[in-house]
């Protein structure tokens, strides 16, 4: 090849129009013969570029040669058929035996668009006869994103057996292939060359490697990586914040973003510690936290971005402050599809439905078309108020209208209307009927009406049909014990009790949380863990008092242990929603909302007795139980008791 500078891109490859389709498939063909190039004595400009280059950037030199110019085509490749003429090109001037060029190539063919072609790039893979770390990585890389991501691991071990030393680049593939297929040990074996190879200075790879034992449910070893870290940034912490959500350690969650920003650590959180934190303040209802994050976005200027828009949509009703949702709903310019959704979902959890349909005839009107999680949303919102004809006539629209195949989310919707209502038989039909398998929640929900309207005998072939999905959980027993209680039948109880003792199946106890400037707190039934104990159950006994004057009286129905009305009446007076609500009472200055988010379905009990204080002490309370909202105001409930 000419190197005076002097050659043109007519000179490298012969005109577009001059090679047929078919004659750049005979060159596939031909191509996938391996080729024995051996590369023992390299020119020195090609040593020289195999030093320097990456998978993610090369800097060529401008001299106009012929290499270069071949270099440039292959990046600026935007059709298959060129992409065809350069392999050809490159196999009848032997340039297969140039590092560099192939890296290109490989790069181009592997992970840019339009091409991504894997079992094509793979094919050309196969004619380098000795691969480099860089040419692996590609190919690495290319099958951690793709739809065979065990294949990445492979190449990774093949790579080793070949005696090539991997780079971070490599291990970070390697692992994330490993995460794709849940392959916990085989990230173990990375690790291990991680550790073998001296690697682990490197921060980012550090931080996949954080990712593999998050994904594993392994926090702490995730947390102990990241502790070895020598520097951590942003995208560090943001890992470990993950790493803490995604393992049901919400409250560390948000304990980290003001220890990431600490003299200790001058940590800045950027736009994706703001999601994080908005999705913890969601879970745990910590309104005064989210606004604090709030804050934070609009001083860095983050607040233009949509996604950060719609996280703070949803943080705000998912904390029952629905003004505050729509506020910054009415904020966001270009609302999308998931803005629109999103703030349905909000009226629909918070109790207005009537306003959620509204929105829907808006979002039409706006010409944004719905999708399936929009339509979850407005099922939601008639199943929440008992709009039973208005719920039928939407699903019918979804399919008809806008043709979205319903999935197991809209038929349990579906299904929580028509049992909420009452019509638990063809609740029970529909499910039978149903074009696509039934999950095991849209039984538990079925199960769930059961318990509301005291239903024993379908309860009974629910819970059949969840042991034939081999899918029973200690809650859908519990429900089951909630019926058998309500109809009186004590022997059913004793035997339900008497399985879940044999089984050592463990139910899930009553947890309510309350946010206290921006500290959250948490209880159980009688809860004797919390410092201000003491202090704690004097206030309950004394709103106690209050409301018996009031007319509130126990609703021992709500206890499922066969026991005397006395000992079911102390069983039911320290729900962890009562200490929570006490908590609040005890705290905060008269007049001020009390929210509690509590992890199960709040009982008739806890809920007269919230809705008798809420009169009584002129309080608003705002209860998230495991549905849906309870804004409780005047001696009234938003759920008008539906729910």
């Amino acid at each position: 090849m000419k190197k005076n500078g002097s050659s043109s891109l007519a000179t490298l490859l012969p005109p577009l129009h001059s090679i047929s389709l078919n004659r750049s498939a005979a060159a596939v063909a031909e191509l996938r013969r391996p080729l024995d190039l051996p590369l023992d004595n390299p020119p020195e400009s090609v040593q020289q570029a195999t030093k320097t280059t990456t998978t993610s950037s090369f800097s060529p030199r401008t001299d106009g040669s012929p290499r270069e110019l071949l270099i440039s085509l292959i990046r600026s490749c935007s059709h298959k058929t060129l992409l065809l003429q350069i392999h050809a090109h490159i196999v009848r001037t032997s340039l297969v035996r140039d590092p560099t060029i192939c890296l290109e190539f490989l790069s181009r063919s592997a992970l840019s668009a339009p091409f991504r072609d894997l079992n094509y790039s793979r094919r050309f893979f196969s004619e380098i006869s000795r691969p480099s770390v860089f040419q692996y990585n590609v190919m690495i890389r290319a099958y951690s994103m793709s739809d065979s991501p065990v294949e990445g691991f492979y190449l990774y071990r093949d790579m080793r057996r070949r005696g090539l030393s991997a780079d971070p680049l490599s291990s970070s593939f390697a692992l994330k292939s490993c995460i794709r297929v849940s392959s916990f040990e085989g990230g173990i074996q990375v690790h291990g060359r991680i550790l073998r190879d001296g690697l682990q200075s490197d921060s980012r790879l550090l931080t996949t490697l954080m990712d593999l034992y998050s994904c594993s449910g392994r926090f702490c070893e995730a947390r102990n990586v990241f502790d070895e870290m020598s520097r951590r940034d942003t995208v560090a912490w943001n890992v470990l914040i993950s790493c803490c959500l995604r393992n049901k350690r919400t409250r560390d969650a948000l304990a980290l973003f003001d220890v990431m920003q600490s003299e200790a650590y001058g940590c800045e959180p950027d736009e994706v510690t703001c999601l994080l934190m908005l999705q913890a303040c969601s879970s745990l209802n910590a309104l005064e936290f989210g606004e604090r994050v709030h804050g934070y976005i609009e001083e860095r200027g983050f607040g233009g971005h949509t996604n950060l828009r719609n996280s703070l949509l949803s943080m705000y009703s998912k904390c029952g402050c629905l003004e505050k949702a729509y506020g910054v709903f009415k904020g966001i310019r270009d609302k999308n599809v998931i803005s629109w959704s999103a703030m349905i979902s909000g009226f629909a959890i918070n109790g207005y439905g009537r306003e959620a349909i509204d929105a829907f005839e808006e979002m039409q009107r706006m010409h944004v078309p719905p999708d399936a999680q929009t339509f979850t949303g407005i099922l939601s919102a008639c199943s929440h108020c008992g709009f039973v004809d208005e719920g039928m006539m939407f699903f019918d629209r979804m399919s008809k209208e806008f043709g979205i195949s319903p999935n197991n989310h809209h038929y349990g919707c579906l299904v929580d209307l028509l049992g909420r209502a009452g019509q638990l038989d063809r609740a029970y039909q529909l499910i039978l009927s149903m074009d696509i398998k039934p999950d095991v929640e849209i039984w538990r929900t079925l199960l769930g009406a059961c318990r509301i309207h005291g239903h024993v005998n379908l309860g009974e072939r629910v819970v059949d049909h969840l042991i034939e999905l081999k899918a029973q959980e200690a809650g859908d027993y519990v429900l089951l014990l909630n019926i058998y209680s309500s109809a009186g039948n004590w022997d059913k109880v004793t035997e339900v009790r008497k399985f879940l003792k044999e089984k050592t199946i463990q139910t899930t106890p009553g947890c309510s949380t309350v946010e206290l400037k921006g500290v959250v707190h948490e209880f159980v039934a009688d809860d004797v863990s919390h410092p201000q104990k003491g202090k704690i159950y004097e206030m309950l006994d004394e709103i106690n008092s209050q409301l018996k004057i009031a007319g509130y009286v126990v609703e021992i129905s709500s206890e499922l242990h066969n026991l005397g009305a006395e000992e079911k009446h102390c069983a039911l007076s320290y729900h962890s929603e009562k200490l929570a609500i006490a908590f609040g009472v005890l705290s905060t200055p008269p007049g001020t909302t009390i929210r509690v988010a509590k992890n199960l379905r709040t009982c008739i009990d806890c809920h007269n007795f919230a809705k008798v204080l809420s009169g009584v002490y002129n309080r608003e309370v705002i209860v998230r139980d495991r549905t849906r909202f309870h804004h409780f105001w005047e001696g009234r409930c938003s759920c008008n008791d539906y729910w």
